[in-house]
């Protein structure tokens, strides 16, 4: 077996931890009247209705999973998913949108979680399961606004070099239902949130824009990042005003910790990155394959991240007490600013970005990929790469620095044979990063 497939199936291992249906049965089940959620014990005899909400790409594989276990408990329910990551459930509705930018659909299926939300009393459960492109496909408009600008808002904040943390600032103060405002709506009720993870450092503030989490961001911190990206100028007039309307307390901010629409509300992580990658090193170490972690937190500009990450495999490769082959293992998620008009995403970006620098390194096979399934706007994970990428691609008359300025990596791969592709994964903790380092010889 090849260095390259090796390298695959420690990745796929780490997917197959984090599915969503496995996750919620290791944290969910029912005794009788007794409802386990995690950590909690809750009484169906004394709970009048359930309901079940959410979204993200893994949620409607949650949701099924749910279904499961509550079978006919279930009162109504409404979740929403990325375009092709549906499945057919019972007693909750399913409603396709749009990601990584909003549009009709998931504004009109937001509406009715709304809907959904607003009628659960005190004596009522409600299940939210949050998982990955929550932000996009839970989306609301406030009266002030129009569709079309939250949709630009989103364009721009995803093409700027934001991190995820930042982009969900905005987010979250020009909506009714993220930061938050959901629990402030299923208020009374009792809400449990099952998370799955794709941010770093686990946030639940970040984590789908935090919808049922207290939100430390301001309108003041919103500002800020569009001032920091200089993206004020391209929008609409009245999504200023909206945002200094709020910095200038003209309008209600999100409930922060320690706010009283909290008080019945849990939020449980079952998912995270750092799962997947305990499982990714186990299935190395299945190969013979000395495994590592380095670190959960990879992050920043892919530029950088590339050059990291060469610099610690060949430390890797020379360092001779260490035993080899070594496969080293990073998770996280990088930003990668968008100025070319081809086609790709940040995993097959870095992948290229790392293929030039291993020209003259042997030896060493790296895989980047996103646990979803979907790198950008693209049907690819991600890559996989080695020294022997960039030769065959010039032997072929195909120049890599072209695609590379152009931000055309999916089509690069796509003539030299480097994709990593999975389909939809219904999971989504974020990306890996698997670096198989060999014995120099």
């Amino acid at each position: 077996m090849s260095r390259r497939e090796i390298a695959e199936q420690i990745f796929l291992a780490g997917v197959e931890s984090v599915l969503p249906d496995k996750l919620i049965s290791e944290n969910m089940s029912l005794k009788g009247d007794l409802l386990h959620i995690g950590h909690l014990k809750i009484s169906l005899e004394t709970t009048e209705n359930i309901y079940v909400i959410g979204a993200g790409k893994a949620s409607a594989i949650m949701a099924s999973e749910v279904e499961k276990i509550l079978g006919n408990s279930i009162t109504k329910g409404h979740i929403i998913v990325k375009y092709g990551h549906g499945t057919e459930l019972k007693s909750i509705r399913v409603s396709e949108a749009g990601h990584p930018f909003p549009d009709t659909n998931g504004f009109e299926a937001t509406k009715s979680v709304l809907e959904i939300a607003r009628k659960a009393e005190a004596n009522d459960l409600v299940i939210c399961l949050l998982s990955g492109g929550g932000s996009s496909l839970l989306c609301d408009c406030p009266e002030e606004l129009t569709p079309d600008d939250l949709t630009l808002v989103n364009k721009l904040l995803v093409n700027c070099g934001a991190s995820i943390s930042e982009m969900n600032a905005v987010r979250k103060h020009l909506s009714d239902v993220k930061g938050g405002r959901l629990a402030g709506t299923v208020f009374p009720a009792t809400l449990v949130s099952l998370i799955l993870s794709d941010v770093i450092g686990d946030r639940l503030d970040v984590i789908a824009s935090g919808p049922t989490a207290p939100d430390p961001t301001t309108f003041t911190d919103a500002i800020e990042v569009l001032e920091k990206f200089k993206l004020k100028q391209s929008l609409p007039s009245r999504v200023l005003d909206f945002l200094y309307a709020g910095a200038t307390c003209k309008k209600p901010e999100t409930p922060k910790p320690g706010d009283a629409v909290f008080e019945k509300t849990t939020n449980l992580i079952i998912g995270t990155n750092r799962i997947a990658l305990e499982s990714a090193r186990e299935k190395a170490q299945e190969h013979n394959i000395n495994a590592i972690i380095i670190e959960d937190e990879l992050q920043g500009d892919v530029n950088s991240v590339s050059e990291y990450l060469i610099e610690s495999a060949l430390n890797f490769r020379s360092d001779k007490n260490e035993v080899k082959p070594v496969c080293i293992l990073f998770g996280g998620e990088t930003t990668l600013k968008m100025t070319g008009k081809g086609s790709g995403g940040r995993n097959q970006h870095l992948a290229l970005l790392c293929a030039i620098q291993l020209q003259d390194k042997p030896g060493i096979t790296i895989l980047c990929a996103g646990t979803d399934g979907n790198d950008g706007p693209t049907k690819a994970a991600g890559a996989i790469v080695d020294s022997e990428t960039i030769p065959f691609a010039i032997s072929r008359g195909i120049k890599p620095e072209k695609f590379l300025v152009n931000f055309d990596s999916y089509n690069f791969f796509r003539k030299t044979s480097g994709h990593l592709i999975t389909g939809p994964t219904m999971t989504n903790v974020m990306d890996i990063v698997a670096i198989i380092v060999d014995d120099q010889k």
